[in-house]
């Protein structure tokens, strides 16, 4: 598998006044085409600041970053500002959709901020990112008359209409409930298992287990690199969750 991401010893150090925090102190990480992996780690791990590094939203003190052999820090900031329209996805834990604004626009934004003309149907493009996160007969659908799952869903579909190689997750299933949150991660697993990289932000081990690589921080430094162990299938898990659901409410009617 070929290297898509790949940091050398990157630090990111912040000014507060007087005062100087370091985010990440010296983070070397390759990943490759295809991998799933989730970024864990506390509050002020560096989590969050590898994230946005990794996704050209900020841009290292010191080090090296490097995004499908290309070496970014040498790069303008409308170069920048091109790297993550047309390579990176990004989804966040907060939806970001456009209220009063149909599914179908809320995927197609991204696309009046392409300048490189790839795209020429952009209807049609963003329909098959809806369709491709099962969402084909929502296309209609304003946000408040989708449940969290379908708005994040919509999120999803609206970070791949660029036809990226790479997508960022930042705690996708940060506010959603369980069942919800296995829902969505059977769209991140299907997405991989389609070829894309997936790269998601999470604090939640169960969140973790479904990806293949789990990157541990502390201190901004990385701790720990391995792959998962035992790792869940989503598709799986929400088909055992639906038949306890639908056991239990069996039950309950036998009581009753």
């Amino acid at each position: 598998m070929s290297i898509v991401i790949e940091t050398e010893d990157i630090t990111k150090l912040y000014q507060m006044g007087q005062v100087q925090i370091h985010a990440l102190r010296g983070v070397s990480l390759t990943v490759h085409q295809g991998e799933m992996l989730a970024i864990m780690g506390s509050s002020g791990s560096g989590k969050s600041t590898l994230m946005n590094l990794l996704g050209c939203l900020d841009e290292p003190t010191s080090g090296c970053y490097s995004l499908e052999g290309m070496d970014v820090s040498s790069l303008t900031k409308n170069q920048y500002a091109d790297i993550r329209n047309q390579k990176i996805g990004f989804v966040f834990q907060v939806f970001n959709l456009l209220p009063r604004t149909s599914a179908l626009e809320n995927v197609e934004l991204p696309l009046f901020y392409d300048r490189t003309g790839r795209i020429k149907d952009p209807m049609r493009k963003s329909r098959e990112a809806l369709e491709r996160v099962g969402l084909g007969d929502r296309l209609d659908h304003e946000p408040n008359q989708l449940s969290g799952g379908e708005r994040q869903r919509v999120a999803i579909a609206r970070a791949l209409v660029n036809q990226p190689t790479i997508l960022l997750a930042d705690e996708p299933t940060g506010n959603l409930d369980t069942r919800t949150s296995i829902d969505v991660m059977t769209v991140f697993q299907d997405l991989n298992d389609q070829g894309m990289t997936v790269i998601l932000v999470t604090h939640e081990l169960d969140i973790a287990a479904y990806a293949a690589r789990v990157v541990k921080l502390r201190d901004g430094v990385i701790i720990q690199d391995m792959p998962v162990e035992g790792r869940r299938d989503a598709k799986r898990d929400l088909k055992q969750m639906d038949v306890s659901i639908s056991e239990a409410d069996s039950a309950e009617e036998k009581i009753l």
